[in-house]
Formats: structure tokens, C-alpha cells, sequence
């Protein structure tokens, strides 16, 4: 039996402090991405963090990404992030539907010293992403949980053989092992996970990290 505490696990404080004293220094324009947007955005836990922020930089290093779509860009954090973790030539793709945190977003990513690597795209992703003539190494899905499903299926035959795909809040504060009625977005977490556990085509694992990370690697053929 599979206890709820163990799959929706988040460290104490101290022991939080201690994984950030053994893992790679913050990048000072995260840090200060970060306070900004704690101070001036609205829903500030939308925001990736560091420990994920490592992680994912870390996925692009080890898979010498060159090509990378974002669906979901809130403040800009994530895709930072990840366009350091990038090839040198490498191309980011990172799509948001709020228009309102355009210019906060923009203003970090110029202060990143990397906008000539991140292309931010305001809009609909299911519009945005039939347009993008590209085969991506990774695709991190951060968005509208109630659309999960439909972005897995509009970026799947966009990412290479090989390539790897990251969802974000993939256990959704564990409601996705509560008893009773689901709100819509639980709805679309659980349709995702099931949508990607019965996918022959890859190879998955769900983290907890944070608020549980699903890893997919697209099989070779």
C-alpha cells in the first residue's frame, strides 16, 4: 500500500536549507526574478524555484539540448533556466497566454544576458504550437492543467526520438489520490497521467518533486 505522505512529500524547512547548501548556487538574476515576482505577482507559487530550475537546466545540459518549446511561461523563471543550460546556438520557445506579465517577463530574460536564445510567444499554445516548424530535444508543459492532454498530443510527433518532455504539477497538491468529486483541472491532471502511463511510444516516471514532475522520454525507433 502506497501511503499519501510519501507521494505528496515536501521537505521541512531545515532540510530544504540543507538541499540548497548541496546543490548548485541560485543564478543571481533568478534570485532576484524570484523576490521580484514573490513582491509583485500575483499566485507566486506559480514560479518554478530554484531546485527546479536546476533540474531542468541540468536535463538540457545532459541532453545537449539545442531545441527547447515551453508551454506556460509565467514570469519567466523556468525558461531562464533552461536557455543556460542550453547548447550555444541553442533556441528556446516559450509560449504564455497573459499578456499582462509581458513586460516583467521580458524585462528579466533581457537581464539574463539571454533573449537572443528565448523566443516568447504571447497567445494560445494549442494555437501557437501547430505553427512551430521545429523537432525539440525537451518540452516543458506548465500551463492550463486543464489542457494537459492537448498539448502532450500537439508537441508529441514535434519531439525528436530520444527527446524528453517535463510536466509540472503532475500530483496537483495530492488530489489526485483524494477520494470524491475532481475540480476541472484535477480532471485534466489525472486524463494527462493516464494519457502518458498507457503511451507505448515512451518511457515515464513521476517525480515528487515539488508538486510532482513527469519525465517522459520518447522511445527510439
Amino acid at each position: 500500500m502506497i501511503n499519501d505522505e510519501s507521494i505528496h512529500w515536501e521537505p521541512g524547512l531545515e532540510l530544504e536549507e540543507y538541499i540548497e547548501l548541496h546543490s548548485e548556487q541560485e543564478p543571481e538574476v533568478l534570485a532576484e526574478l524570484s523576490r521580484a515576482t514573490h513582491r509583485k505577482i500575483l499566485r507566486p507559487r506559480m514560479l518554478s524555484g530554484n531546485m527546479q530550475g536546476q533540474f531542468l537546466r541540468m536535463l538540457c545540459r545532459m541532453n545537449h539540448a539545442r531545441r527547447v518549446l515551453e508551454v506556460g511561461t509565467f514570469t519567466g523563471y523556468a525558461a531562464i533556466a533552461m536557455a543556460m543550460g542550453m547548447e550555444e546556438n541553442g533556441i528556446l520557445h516559450t509560449i504564455d497566454i497573459n499578456d499582462e506579465l509581458e513586460d516583467f517577463t521580458r524585462k528579466y530574460i533581457g537581464q539574463s544576458g539571454l533573449n537572443h536564445r528565448i523566443v516568447f510567444h504571447i497567445g494560445d499554445a494549442c494555437d501557437i504550437i501547430p505553427e512551430l516548424d521545429e523537432q525539440f530535444d525537451l518540452v516543458f508543459i506548465d500551463a492550463d492543467k486543464r489542457q494537459y492532454a492537448d498539448y502532450y498530443r500537439l508537441v508529441f510527433d514535434k519531439v525528436r526520438p530520444g527527446g524528453i518532455i517535463v510536466a509540472d504539477d503532475v500530483l496537483w497538491d495530492g488530489k489526485v489520490v483524494q477520494a470524491g468529486s475532481k475540480d476541472a483541472q484535477t480532471r485534466g491532471i489525472l486524463e494527462f497521467n493516464e494519457l502518458v502511463q498507457a503511451d507505448s511510444r515512451v518511457e515515464n516516471l513521476l517525480l515528487p518533486l515539488r508538486h510532482g514532475l513527469m519525465l517522459i522520454r520518447k522511445k527510439e525507433a
